[in-house]
């Protein structure tokens, strides 16, 4: 399964999170890592399942990807 990154965006409810951290659940992914600096976490989550997690207006998803500094 890939990694996705789940961010809550500005002004969203902490409930919010918690709604996606239970959809993760609920389609077969899993937590993977949660963040402490900001509102989210890192899911393994079926690929063909992320249209599930996209439609939330409160969050961001994206895929996990190694971050580079100079």
């Amino acid at each position: 399964m890939p990694a996705v990154n789940v961010t809550l965006k500005s002004g969203a409810s902490h409930e919010e999170l918690e709604k996606a951290k239970q959809k993760v659940q609920d389609q077969g992914g899993k937590i993977t890592n949660e963040f402490t600096l900001i509102k989210g976490f890192t899911a393994e989550f079926p690929e063909d399942k992320v249209g599930a997690l996209e439609t939330n207006e409160h969050i961001t998803v994206e895929a996990d990807s190694e971050v580079k500094t100079q």
